[in-house]
């Protein structure tokens, strides 16, 4: 509701902007009586740890340095028609790594848990690594393919009876060649 009463009392210059903006869920804040700005409005909604989940979308670059500040509070922005993720802030991904750690088992129990396992024998031995063995794979599948047999257009084998016309056809021309070259020595 900030945000709108801001936009509204910025003018005509920023109409379409309030007209997108009404078009989303409006969300109450604690200062409906006595309307702040609207960065102001938008931080007092993530305090605490961003309980809701919201989403800040904004191009005030003030803005995004102080929500890149507080952990677990995605940014969007727009550029050139695109709207983009914001990467995780510093702040968030230590923040994620400290609840990680939290979580994990602590040190003591995991001894205890192995002591457990080894009493049971349930305890992995070290000379007991089990290695994939590789199977042998069968012969490349284009290796097996069967030779086509050369044909010629009426589907028959090429015969050596062609194979004798071609050498002749080779031997005419050189004769041809040897017979003008002898007439051309003559003259």
């Amino acid at each position: 509701r900030c945000v709108l009463k801001e936009l509204e009392s910025l003018g005509k210059a920023l109409y379409g902007a309030k007209l997108i903006a009404q078009r989303f869920q409006v969300r109450n804040c604690s200062h409906h009586k006595d309307p702040v700005s609207g960065s102001a409005c938008l931080l007092s909604m993530i305090e605490e740890g961003n309980p809701h989940h919201f989403f800040i979308a904004t191009q005030d670059q003030d803005l995004a340095n102080k929500v890149k500040k507080k952990a677990g509070v995605p940014l969007l922005f727009i550029i050139q028609n695109t709207m983009v993720l914001d990467k995780p802030s510093p702040k968030s991904l230590a923040y994620v790594q400290k609840l990680q750690t939290n979580q994990l088992v602590p040190e003591h129990q995991k001894q205890s848990i192995v002591q457990l396992k080894e009493k049971e024998g349930l305890a992995k031995q070290e000379g007991e690594k089990r290695r994939k063995r590789k199977r042998a794979g069968g012969p490349n599948p284009l290796s097996c393919l069967k030779k086509k047999k050369k044909t010629t257009q009426e589907g028959q084998e090429p015969s050596a009876e062609k194979k004798k016309r071609r050498k002749r056809k080779r031997n005419r021309v050189k004769a041809e060649v040897m017979q003008s070259v002898q007439k051309n020595e003559e003259e």
